[in-house]
C-alpha cells in the first residue's frame, strides 16, 4: 500500500473499514499489507501459527482482512483456521522449512486436528477476517491456477509496540489520539522513487521487529 495508489485505495475503502470498524472501533490504523500469492502447482504453504506471536504489539485489538484476489478454495490451497484458539497466545518454534510462506517458519507447538479446521473459502472480491491470536495456516496449492489474496493488518489506535519501539502505521479512519506510530505517506505514483524509499525504509525497520530473538535470518518478513 506503500508503493501502489490502488493497493492504498483498497485498504482505505469503506466497505472494508466499516466490517473492521464494528470490531476494533472507530479509530483504526493500517500496520502493514502483503501479498500471499501461490502459484500454480506451487509447493508453499503456511504452517499452522497465530499472527500475534512476532508482531510485537501490546495488544489484541488486531484484525487481518484477507482479501481474495482470485479464487481461494480448498483446492488451491485456501486459508484453514481453527476455532476457538484466538483465546490465549501459545507457544511457537521456529523451524525456517524452506517452503513455508512465513517470515521465521513459525509453528504452534500444540498439534492442530485437520478435521477440526475450517476452510475459508472465498470468490473473488471476498473478504474474511480474523483475530490476531486465530490459529491459522494453509495447505500448497497442486492446481493448475494461482491463490492470490491480499493480507491487510489492522490496529486500534491504543495498540503499540510492547518494547515501546516507535513504529509505522497509516491512519485509515478516525483519529490517532495516542501517537504511538509514525504515520505513512501516501504512494502519489505507483513504484516511484520517495514510495519506494519509504517503503524500504519500513519494511527494514517491520523485519527487525519479526527476527528479533531469532537463532538465524529467515527468508522473507510476513
Amino acid at each position: 500500500h506503500l508503493l501502489y495508489p490502488w493497493i492504498f485505495d483498497l485498504v482505505m475503502h469503506p466497505r472494508i473499514l466499516d466490517a473492521v470498524e464494528d470490531v476494533l472501533g472507530p479509530d483504526i490504523l493500517c500496520w502493514s499489507t502483503q501479498f500471499f500469492a501461490k502459484t500454480a502447482r506451487d509447493p508453499s504453504f503456511v504452517s499452522w501459527h497465530q499472527d500475534a506471536t512476532y508482531w510485537g504489539l501490546s495488544s489484541p485489538d488486531v484484525a487481518t482482512a484477507w482479501l481474495a484476489l482470485t479464487p481461494s478454495t480448498p483446492e488451491n490451497g485456501c486459508m484453514r483456521v481453527a476455532p476457538g484458539t484466538h483465546r490465549e497466545q501459545m507457544p511457537h518454534d521456529d523451524t525456517f522449512r524452506p517452503d513455508n510462506m512465513l517470515s521465521r517458519g513459525q509453528e504452534v507447538r500444540v498439534a492442530v486436528d485437520p478435521a477440526d479446521a475450517v476452510d475459508v473459502v472465498l470468490a473473488p472480491g471476498q473478504m474474511s477476517l480474523h483475530h490476531v491470536l486465530l490459529v491459522h495456516g494453509s495447505e500448497p496449492n497442486p492446481s493448475g491456477g494461482p491463490r492470490i489474496g491480499l493480507a491487510i493488518r489492522y490496529v486500534a489506535t491504543h495498540v503499540r509496540q510492547k518494547s515501546g519501539a516507535r513504529d509505522y502505521a497509516t491512519l485509515v479512519r478516525g483519529q490517532d489520539r495516542f501517537g504511538y506510530f509514525d504515520h505513512e505517506t501516501p504512494p502519489r505514483v505507483a513504484m516511484g522513487a520517495a514510495e519506494q524509499e519509504q517503503h524500504r525504509a519500513i519494511v527494514e525497520h517491520q523485519r527487525a521487529i519479526l527476527y528479533a530473538g531469532a537463532a538465524q535470518a529467515g527468508k522473507r518478513a510476513e
